[in-house]
């Protein structure tokens, strides 16, 4: 089996701009698995993963879960309906577009990879 490993990132209070999460493939790895989740019952922000060339070309404006409950994304949701292959040295770009009609709180999101 494939080592797996997380990326885990929360962001405290009310989102006030777009977040831009960027870094580094450590290794040729796979996306495998993605949830995100903010507090507020009303949020509409959206969520693109890539790499720094296509922003959203492993995942494409997906909705944030609500009220604390994730919205959970595997390879059924990702591009073309498989796991993205992350070359090492690739700049993976996450980014969460903040939209000011609706609170988007308490951000989190985990990224599930496995190594290879």
């Amino acid at each position: 089996m494939q080592r797996m490993f997380t990326h885990t990132y929360h962001v405290p209070g009310n989102l006030a701009a777009d977040l831009n999460i960027r870094f580094t493939a450590p290794c040729d790895m796979q996306l495998v698995h993605v949830s995100h989740v903010g507090s507020g019952a009303t949020s509409t922000a959206l969520l693109n993963i890539g790499p720094s060339t296509d922003t959203d070309g492993y995942l494409d404006d997906v909705v944030m879960g609500k009220s604390g409950v994730p919205a959970e994304y595997d390879q059924d949701d990702f591009v073309n309906g498989e796991f993205p292959h992350i070359v090492k040295g690739t700049i993976v770009c996450i980014l969460v577009t903040y939209n000011t009609l609706a609170t988007a709180a308490d951000w989190t999101g985990v990224f599930t990879f496995t190594e290879g």
